[in-house]
């Protein structure tokens, strides 16, 4: 037990040592706080975007979904979030210039600044906070599990151990001492759980080996549309599309625009990205695909997010399980950190100071961090349900506010009002779909909710005049040269993704994985050098 205490303690004690060595360098202003006095260099916005992504649902959601579900979770994750990247440019960029220019910090600030309306200011500031407090609920019930199973510290007092620590932290160092720990957590989690996967299937005859024969004991696990006929193509299409229209409205990566140093760091961090969901989204899966093995079935009152966790405890020596959960850990923490970090800017730049009329202390956005913790772990005291249930659904509710900030950057006949009925009627839809009080037209609710609020943002936006002090709709910018020919070669490579002619196939491939996995592999090194020659001739201004 002792070298599991030691591993754990000494990782989160390199934590806060990188938390003082950020508050040393720190200008100690609200930009250097909040976005880095936008200075992040290209590797470290790339690996800090991908950590701030990859949370407690990256592991113990995906190994859980892999035992649920099967392989078939594994192409809707790394390609659906691979094309998200795309993003990066049509709205990273013109984030970027708009907030180099006018210093803007927060997202509902770009918002305030498009459409000059305190009412959708604070409407944009409530969904965000709302919808991504049960998803920062996510990361202390991860932290639980994992303590609990390392080194047998009660649920919720490892919930709150984590979270104090990552506190402590971000308080130190804000947004810079939050990317430089983002750089330790996501190479630790990618190289830790490959030694994962290589330590559990080795108890299986190696991983060609285990695949083979969970695939002779669960063929539907190798299989579209996966066990209990998870993913329907109607399904499959709206998980494809519930990342790109969510995971840029999430308040962590879209502050992350900001902080770049230049386009280049958000070019090279678009072209990197698919690379990184390409391979890193496999381990976890595969993990929870093998765990079959072990666990055909679970133990009483165990989830199958727990299932990491159960199956180091079993075939993992006592130091090398608590560097792989430690490796979890990060994973959870990069998360939670960037999300109180960007609510804490949200909640002094959105409401206290337009309220008080003058800049608020930092200690304000500090205490209001400290609630929302609070709050994250007052819901992980009684897990409402899975993480990928719960992921799903508070996704949706992000995603409501992408037509909204597309109209804010490109329209210029979208007016506040549309904006505010879009983003009310989105919502309203979400509530009655949690409900099931209306159809979801064998898709995610996703589709069709953004395409209603899509609809009512162009009619409303039509029906009323802009405010006399709404803004341009982009910062400064050059038209792209060829755009429709980019276009069209990105809906062919989406196309392409939704591979509804492999349905039902299970054949193995190299390592005795399904054959499409490796096609999908390719998705993602192709969908890279697509996004990389994009980015290259982007101009700038």
């Amino acid at each position: 037990m002792w070298e599991k205490a030691l591993v754990v303690s000494g990782y989160l004690a390199v934590l806060l040592g990188i938390g003082f060595w950020a508050r040393r360098r720190a200008r100690r202003t609200a930009e250097d706080y909040f976005v880095a006095s936008r200075s992040l260099p290209p590797l470290v916005l790339f690996l800090t975007m991908a950590a701030t992504n990859f949370s407690a649902f990256t592991v113990f959601g995906f190994s859980g979904a892999g035992w649920r579900i099967g392989y078939s979770f594994y192409p809707i994750m790394a390609f659906g979030t691979g094309f998200m990247a795309l993003s990066f440019a049509y709205i990273g960029r013109p984030v970027w210039r708009l907030g180099k220019e006018k210093g803007l910090f927060t997202p509902p600030e770009l918002v305030f600044d498009r459409f000059a309306s305190p009412t959708l200011r604070l409407l944009f500031l409530g969904v965000m906070v709302a919808f991504t407090l049960p998803y920062l609920a996510m990361q202390p019930m991860a932290a639980g599990y994992a303590l609990e199973e390392l080194l047998g510290i009660p649920y919720f007092g490892g919930a709150v151990l984590i979270t104090a620590v990552m506190l402590a932290y971000t308080f130190f160092g804000g947004m810079r001492g939050v990317a430089w720990t983002d750089v330790l957590q996501g190479g630790m989690l990618l190289l830790l759980l490959i030694v994962a996967i290589g330590l559990i299937a080795s108890h299986f005859g190696g991983l060609p080996a285990a695949n083979y024969t969970a695939a002779s004991r669960w063929p539907e696990l190798f299989s579209r549309p996966g066990m209990g006929g998870a993913f329907t193509p109607g399904i499959w299409l709206g998980y494809m599309l519930l990342w790109f229209l969510c995971d840029p409205m999430f308040p962590q990566l879209f502050q992350r625009f900001y902080a770049a140093r230049d386009e280049k760091a958000l070019g090279t961090t678009m072209a990197l990205y698919p690379l990184i969901t390409g391979v890193l989204f496999l381990l976890p899966v595969t993990i929870g695909v093998i765990g079959r093995l072990a666990f055909p079935e679970l133990p009483a009152g165990t989830a199958s997010d727990r299932i990491l966790p159960l199956l180091l405890s079993h075939y993992a020596p006592a130091a090398l399980e608590a560097l792989v959960l430690t490796a979890a850990l990060a994973a959870l923490m990069s998360t939670l950190d960037s999300q109180l970090l960007t609510l804490s800017s949200m909640f002094t730049r959105d409401l206290v100071e337009p309220l008080a009329k003058r800049q608020s202390p930092p200690w304000v956005g500090k205490l209001f961090v400290v609630g929302l913790a609070l709050a994250g772990l007052a819901i992980a005291w009684h897990p409402p349900a899975t993480f990928l249930e719960i992921a799903t659904e508070t996704f949706t509710g992000l995603a409501v506010l992408f037509p909204t900030v597309v109209g804010a950057l490109y329209w210029k006949r979208a007016t506040a009002k549309g904006a505010i009925a879009s983003i009310i009627v989105g919502e309203g839809l979400v509530v009655a779909y949690h409900f099931k009080l209306v159809p979801s037209f064998g898709t995610l609710p996703v589709v069709p909710i953004v395409a209603a609020a899509a609809l009512v943002l162009l009619v409303v936006s039509f029906l009323s005049q802009p405010h006399p002090q709404a803004k341009s709709p982009r910062g400064k910018s050059k038209e792209n040269k060829g755009l429709v020919k980019w276009s069209l070669a990105f809906i062919l490579l989406f196309l392409l993704g939704n591979d509804y002619w492999a349905w039902g196939d299970g054949r193995l491939g190299p390592l005795n994985f399904p054959w499409w996995v490796w096609y999908f592999l390719g998705l993602c090194v192709l969908m890279a050098l697509l996004f990389w020659r994009f980015g290259s001739q982007e101009p700038a201004d």
